[in-house]
């Protein structure tokens, strides 16, 4: 879809032309962003924000830097997705299935993985700062050069995970933080 520019019938001088061909591409280029459809396959660098996927299948997909900021991925299922480098600040993924997912270099500021199953999932060198695991599964996940400050971890499973030093592993029963 594209946005229409009105501009007035009438040209006032000879420079009108070219003024509103750069407008209108300015316009246009601005748009661009807002023009992305949630409808979309996922491919990587798709642009997401804002979009809502929740109760969607979305298995093994290849999301691989894509614009999920602010989108709602609650109850849905991203198993083996790959969503490295992906920017997912403040994202949902509230009770979603994310067996086996990369997110690996993710921004992830501020996502909620409320009651997630995370398990065997990668987060190496990701944002995971004031992300809520609030009872997430984070069993056997990679969590190596992770930034966790602020992360809400009340709950969660983190049983088998390789923590953000890379070379710890959490004892079975680790639960709210790494034994």
């Amino acid at each position: 879809m594209t946005s229409a520019v009105a501009f007035p019938r009438r040209r006032t001088a000879a420079v009108w032309p070219p003024l509103a061909l750069a407008a209108g591409l300015i316009c246009g280029l601005a748009a661009a962003p807002a023009d992305a459809a949630c409808t979309d396959p996922p491919i990587p660098q798709v642009d997401y924000r804002d979009c809502t996927f929740d109760r969607s299948q979305i298995r093994n997909a290849d999301l691989t830097g894509a614009q999920l900021r602010d989108s709602s991925f609650i109850r849905a299922d991203l198993s083996g997705s790959n969503l490295s480098e992906a920017d997912a600040y403040g994202a949902k993924f509230n009770s979603a299935t994310l067996i086996d997912a990369v997110f690996d270099g993710a921004n992830l500021y501020q996502a909620d993985f409320s009651r997630a199953d995370l398990t065997g999932a990668s987060f190496v060198d990701a944002d995971l700062r004031f992300v809520e695991f609030y009872n997430a599964s984070l069993q056997n996940a990679d969590l190596t050069d992770a930034q966790l400050g602020s992360a809400d971890l009340t709950g969660a499973n983190l049983s088998g995970a390789t923590w953000t030093n890379g070379s710890y592993v959490c004892r079975e029963g680790s639960i709210g933080r790494c034994n």
